[in-house]
């Protein structure tokens, strides 16, 4: 891992950033051409790179979050983003508008539609020499985005050159998934990190059994695999460790994921061994759950200390 005294940023958090517009407390799910009445909804900032940085900015961790947004909401997201100590000094204004992502969200799952917007500047951004030394800065960077194998092979090399280690989440993003030029990708990072639905995209078998082999086959020295209400899998060095997650109220699962990755993350910077590692990330997904939007209920350290000990201490 890199040396932390010589570095700026624990963690850089590079990915498209939105403006989320999340309804709850549907009575079932919508039907074509049917309205459902939501009994909540919450405006927020959005992005698994939002979630991310303000998760590993909750969990005391120095944190420089990269990406574009609209210039028109520059006020809102500088309010914000100040609540969970997140500057907006790595992010660039554009005249496109922010992203928008309306979410459809029940207790299990949830349902995404979304407008890119100033993101689809995004990866070309990623090719400026100041924006990937701003990056190494960083002892870790964690890409909340699907990377094209090309700006892969740039980018990455020159992180692991500046002694920074990486995650990798691309959501569901099917052509990506199931692109077989970005294997060699989930190989370069340090974490990868997809969910079921999207583990099975990848080994095409919904088992997390397939999914393990798949990763072994295809040489990933560590792999994670979040699986919502049954916790989560991660292998690494050929032993495989499993753990189920905390019991809580669940109102909202957006960005639990991505708190999921927060926590894991705030492990990985601790040099915690992945079964151990798993604990905190579960325990940070499900805290995250208990409040609608991602943000409300990102766990402080003492929270995810109390809540782990009581699960898998006791």
């Amino acid at each position: 891992m890199a040396v932390p005294h010589l570095k700026s940023w624990d963690v850089a958090v590079v990915g498209e950033i939105f403006a989320d517009h999340i309804f709850t407390g549907f009575p079932h799910w919508p039907q074509p051409g049917e309205e459902v009445i939501a009994q909540g909804y919450v405006r927020e900032l959005g992005g698994g790179s939002v979630n991310t940085a303000c998760g590993l900015s909750r969990l005391g961790r120095r944190v420089r979050l990269v990406g574009l947004i609209g210039d028109a909401d520059f006020d809102w997201f500088e309010q914000r983003l100040g609540e969970f100590g997140v500057g907006m000094g790595g992010i660039r204004l554009e005249h496109d508008g922010t992203g928008i992502t309306v979410s459809v969200s029940m207790r299990d799952d949830r349902t995404f539609f979304t407008y890119p917007g100033a993101n689809r500047g995004l990866a070309e951004w990623l090719t400026v020499p100041a924006v990937i030394a701003d990056l190494a800065a960083a002892r870790h960077v964690h890409f909340a985005m699907p990377l094209s194998r090309e700006l892969a092979g740039s980018v990455l090399p020159a992180l692991r050159a500046a002694g920074c280690t990486t995650s990798l989440d691309v959501g569901h993003t099917p052509a990506w998934l199931t692109d077989p030029a970005n294997l060699a990708t989930c190989r370069e990072v340090d974490l990868f990190l997809p969910n079921a639905a999207e583990a099975a995209l990848i080994c095409g078998d919904p088992s997390a059994e397939a999914y393990l082999a798949w990763a072994s086959a295809n040489g990933l020295a560590r792999t994670v695999l979040k699986r919502g209400a049954l916790g989560a899998l991660a292998m690494a060095g050929g032993v495989t460790s499993q753990v189920p997650p905390p019991v809580v109220e669940a109102v909202d699962t957006t960005g639990a994921g991505d708190a999921f990755n927060a926590g894991l993350i705030d492990a990985w910077l601790d040099d915690v061994p992945l079964g151990p590692a798993l604990e905190r990330a579960c325990v940070c997904g499900a805290l995250c759950s208990t409040a609608p939007g991602a943000l409300a209920a990102l766990p402080h350290s003492p929270q995810l200390r109390t809540l782990r000990e009581r699960t898998y201490r006791s």
